[in-house]
């Protein structure tokens, strides 16, 4: 019985499909992440025993919550990767991305664009309000999406708001938007809502990216015990995703 328990409690290393995780909070103290360097490495390491190898870092950039510079950000990521090197964690960082969200604030950011990007091809993570209907964020994505950088738009599914049967995330997708999905809203992390929509898009085949969205050691619990979900685990097996090719040069599906 003990040696059940002791094998259901491994962290099973599943994620070694995608080896690459592209939406995390790991920067300690700019955010609703991590709090400490410590924290940093203990949800890391989780990562690390879960499959991944490589990551991007993606504060959030919220005005005025989280009204972060770019410069204090890339001194921040120094100092993280400086302390995994000197931890032990192998875990090897890739980059800074941001995650920015389409606010009051994010007009004066196009004026003068110093954004934080991901990936070799340069990829924009956005969010809109977990609470409520932005009008016209759609028009502010393409508009993106004309200055010729694309763009990723975070965790579609936990929009609550939004219909996934209308047709918003439908023109999203048919204007070039790549959609992430948080793997804990698979496992059921933030209840059975968001978890129903991301298995719906990503049936669709709208979903390109895979993230973990982790915040701190709540978040790295939940992932381990993602790892021995059913459901997690059969999405893995039957889809497939461009996570890996966020390092790697090479044509994708888009």
């Amino acid at each position: 019985m003990f040696d059940f328990l002791k094998r259901k409690n491994k962290i099973e290393p599943i994620f070694e499909v995608l080896g690459v995780d592209m939406h995390n909070h790991m920067v300690p103290g700019v955010d609703d992440g991590s709090e400490s360097l410590e924290m940093s490495a203990e949800c890391i390491g989780t990562m690390w025993e879960a499959g991944f190898r490589k990551m991007f870092v993606t504060p959030h950039f919220n005005f005025p919550r989280y009204n972060n510079d770019e410069d204090d950000i890339v001194r921040r990521y120094g100092e993280l990767k400086q302390y995994l090197a000197d931890s032990g964690v192998e875990m090897e960082l890739q980059g800074i991305g941001g995650e920015y969200r389409i606010d009051d604030g994010f007009q004066d950011r196009l004026v003068n664009p110093r954004f934080l990007k991901i990936g070799v091809d340069n990829y924009l993570l956005l969010e809109i309000s977990m609470h409520h209907h932005r009008m016209g964020f759609e028009k502010v994505i393409y508009d993106i999406q004309m200055n010729d950088q694309q763009v990723i738009l975070a965790h579609p599914e936990r929009y609550l708001y939004l219909d996934v049967d209308s047709s918003k995330f439908e023109k999203l997708k048919d204007q070039g938007v790549i959609f992430q999905c948080n793997i804990l809203s698979l496992s059921g992390f933030y209840g059975g809502e968001p978890q129903k929509r991301a298995l719906k898009m990503i049936e669709r085949g709208w979903v390109e990216l895979l993230g973990t969205d982790m915040h701190n050691t709540t978040y790295a619990r939940g992932l381990a015990e993602a790892t021995h979900s059913r459901t997690v685990r059969k999405v893995l097996e039957k889809y497939e995703f461009m996570n890996r090719e966020l390092v790697e040069k090479t044509h994708h599906r888009l």
